[in-house]
């Protein structure tokens, strides 16, 4: 067989996404691979930092292909790759800009809320029906895909929580590493991640899966939008209080359920900080990474109140 291609392509962190994008390039075609019992199986870094260390590095080796010579777009002018395919790479290359709108979107509830602002139609508002269609038929639909692959309701719940996690934490982190990389201010350097998973004896048998956290900056952003949106959350309480009771109907609608809905979903999505916050050792989250995520909280908030 000629133009054989053996082994891995290097020259970005994210290899086999290279190695695969060449191959498609080339004309090669895919065939799904699914023996029984089931082959081809890895170990997935057993905790928290290891685990975001690992998607780092992936958001960082996928942006950098899309300003190489192996850009999907490219490919698919110049080579042999389908246009779909390349609407498949360019939704995993664009895992670090991805990042951006996430934080945006996490951030936006708890910005109307202190600022007594709406982006979501009002509970007493016919538009509403459509936001609350989507989210339902979004996740409907995502819990239907992974209960056909014979996933439980507790993995679709984990795949929920650690893909806001993960997309506002380590993915970030890619993408301002790569955007250093442009500038040369920084190098591509293969951050080696732990998989081995050590036996648990006796009373830690409990603490099996838990988050673990040391000072790693990855840890910031997710602790800084807990705190937006508990301080949102806390302030439209207070808000609430001081409304006489005749009137509170009246400013509930005002305050906008939507945005409080959507302040309360980041928090359930972000629950395992909330209790690294009050853990402790290796379970708890460092105080220098809770002071600066306070203090990035407070000029946020600060900000949100001289917008409004």
């Amino acid at each position: 067989m000629t133009n054989l291609l053996v082994g891995w392509l290097y020259g970005s962190v994210a290899e086999d996404i290279l190695t695969g994008l060449n191959i498609h390039g080339r004309g090669w075609k895919s065939v799904v691979c699914s023996p029984d019992p089931l082959a081809f199986l890895g170990c997935a870094p057993p905790t928290l930092v290891s685990s975001l260390t690992q998607q780092k590095r992936w958001a960082d080796g996928v942006l950098e292909i899309l300003f190489s010579d192996k850009n999907p777009l490219l490919l698919t002018i110049k080579g042999n790759l389908w246009f779909r395919q390349a609407l498949a790479y360019y939704w995993i290359c664009l895992w670090g800009p991805r990042s951006i709108p996430e934080l945006c979107y996490a951030s936006l509830p708890a910005y109307c809320i202190i600022t007594g602002s709406n982006f979501l139609p009002k509970i007493n508002e016919r538009p509403i029906i459509i936001q609350v269609g989507i989210f339902i038929i979004y996740n409907a639909y995502f819990f239907w895909e992974c209960k056909r692959q014979g996933m439980s309701l507790r993995m679709w719940w984990n795949l929920q929580k650690m893909g806001r996690v993960t997309s506002m934490t380590a993915w970030l982190f890619g993408f301002l590493n790569v955007m250093l990389k442009l500038v040369g201010l920084s190098k591509s350097v293969f951050e080696i991640t732990q998989k081995e998973y050590k036996s648990i004896d006796g009373d830690d048998d409990k603490n099996v899966g838990r988050f673990t956290y040391n000072t790693s900056p990855m840890i910031i952003p997710g602790v800084f939008i807990l705190f937006v949106n508990m301080i949102a959350l806390v302030n439209g309480v207070l808000r609430l209080l001081k409304v006489d009771y005749n009137d509170i109907w009246m400013e509930v609608l005002g305050l906008g359920l939507g945005e409080m809905f959507c302040s309360v979903w980041v928090m359930v999505c972000f629950w395992e900080f909330l209790k690294g916050l009050f853990g402790n050792g290796k379970y708890g989250i460092p105080y220098p990474s809770i002071w600066k995520s306070g203090v990035l909280a407070f000029f946020f908030v600060h900000l949100c109140r001289s917008f409004s």
